[in-house]
């Protein structure tokens, strides 16, 4: 069950639904204008859960392209909605556009309720009575600053939703019983104007979040479900990252660290380029940062539609990534505009999100570690070339899983070069498909397990049972 929270500009829309959810998802600024994609919020209370939608500032008279796309971000929020919660401001009155939008809520399906916001005192209550005359029933006086009245209006949402059916529980019990895959969260980043929120259209098959031609336009993480080949998606379009020198102000410095955050919640990060610039120098500082979260990173470059010289300008792509990136992420290309290759980044984001959190058996690791020595012999010690000297690599097993941790057990882990050690990293990355995929090799000696087993102190003297 879905709530559209709607309004005119400035009147506390997304505070409120910060306030109604408990959280801050919602992006909060003095400044009107700031939401501007609807956003879906999970809300709870007395037992009923429910999706509080927050949207941008609706002003039906403004002509300008942009006002226009958030008025039908509002519209599709009320059309997919069961019920509307009206935001005014009690302390401006009833304004032009609280009565357009009153008389748009009336001819809708949905039930809707006027919420008065800003009353933050009890000596305030009065000026709710005003919106009596919007003909959408009794005003209730809420302070999303405050608090106040945030209560009966969570009830009357409720009341109007009604409680969950006993069907609804039953079916909720049995669906949780079914053994499904995982839901992979895929995090769509990257610089402000290489066509994130076009892509993101292109997978959903719909208008789903605003797309201009000004650079900056998305302003929050917004997540939309997905189901791709049976597979549940979490796609998350962000707002674009730029150098932190360049960021201008506040709200561009909070849209940022929320796209920041989507990375360290995701299994995956797209990091999609434009085709036109090839692979930047701040697209391998975003792909270095998704990295850091340790997600899983994919490259994208965006507009291929638009490049002349496609095969040597890939070939340069992947030549600099695998240069400058020791996760060795893939390059692909795609075209939000025509639709080529969209599928493929979507299977891919699946497959890799698979292998984040998939777990490789000791006896094929040892397969293989058995194959590199093969391919190329272990370093020799310094003080004499004999082969008593030589690293030996004994043993291998997986560890932990996301990241994933790996043991490599030898007779000296002084002997282990940097260079050696990257050979193993870029050749097991080639063998299981982990190019982009975080993951630690740690080289243990071989006497310091039994070494610790005999410092280990004995049962009854501060040791607990096996």
């Amino acid at each position: 069950m879905k709530v559209a929270v709607v309004g005119y500009p400035n009147v506390g829309k997304s505070s409120l639904v910060n306030r109604l959810s408990g959280t801050r998802e919602a992006v909060v600024h003095r400044r009107p204008g700031v939401t501007r994609d609807r956003k879906e919020i999970p809300c709870e209370w007395n037992g009923l859960q429910f999706e509080l939608i927050d949207t941008g500032g609706v002003d039906l008279r403004e002509r300008d392209s942009l006002a226009g796309s958030i008025r039908e971000q509002a519209q599709a929020a009320l059309a997919d909605a069961q019920l509307a919660v009206l935001v005014v401001d009690a302390r401006a009155g009833v304004r032009p556009g609280d009565e357009e939008l009153a008389e748009l809520l009336r001819r809708a399906p949905a039930p809707a309720i006027v919420a008065a916001n800003k009353i933050d005192s009890s000596l305030e209550l009065a000026l709710a009575a005003d919106f009596h005359r919007l003909g959408l029933g009794e005003p209730l006086a809420v302070s999303a600053a405050q608090g106040l009245g945030t209560g009966d209006l969570l009830d009357r949402i409720v009341e109007l939703l009604g409680a969950p059916s006993e069907v609804a529980r039953e079916t909720q019990g049995a669906g949780g019983a079914e053994a499904e895959a995982p839901a992979v969260r895929v995090a769509v980043i990257g610089r402000p104007n290489v066509g994130k929120s076009s892509l993101v259209n292109r997978f959903a098959g719909e208008e789903r979040v605003i797309v201009a031609e000004a650079a900056g336009t998305t302003r929050d993480a917004i997540d939309m479900p997905l189901r791709v080949q049976d597979r549940e998606l979490i796609l998350v379009d962000t707002a674009g990252l730029r150098r932190q020198s360049k960021v201008a102000d506040s709200v561009e410095y909070y849209t940022a660290l929320r796209s920041q955050r989507a990375a360290e919640r995701a299994d995956v990060a797209m990091v999609v380029c434009d085709a036109t610039d090839g692979v930047t120098a701040q697209d391998l500082r975003v792909a270095e940062l998704a990295m850091k979260a340790g997600c899983a990173t994919l490259i994208v470059l965006n507009k291929w539609d638009l490049q002349a010289d496609g095969e040597q300008e890939l070939r340069r792509a992947r030549e600099r990534v695998a240069e400058r990136l020791r996760l060795r992420p893939r390059v692909l290309t795609a075209s939000a505009k025509s639709g080529r290759n969209v599928s493929r980044l979507l299977s891919e984001a699946i497959a890799l999100g698979d292998r984040v959190a998939g777990r490789i058996p000791t006896a094929e690791l040892n397969r293989f570690l058995a194959e590199a020595v093969q391919a190329r012999q272990p370093p020799v010690g310094t003080r004499r070339g004999s082969a008593q000297h030589r690293l030996k690599l004994i043993f291998m097993t997986q560890t932990a899983q996301r990241p994933h941790r790996f043991a490599i057990q030898v007779n000296s882990r002084g002997r282990v070069t940097r260079d050696y050690a990257y050979f193993l990293e870029n050749r097991l990355r080639a063998r299981y498909g982990l190019e982009g995929v975080p993951l630690i090799i740690d080289f243990v000696e071989r006497g310091e397990r039994r070494a610790g087993r005999r410092r280990a102190p004995l049962p009854g003297k501060g040791a607990p049972l096996a």
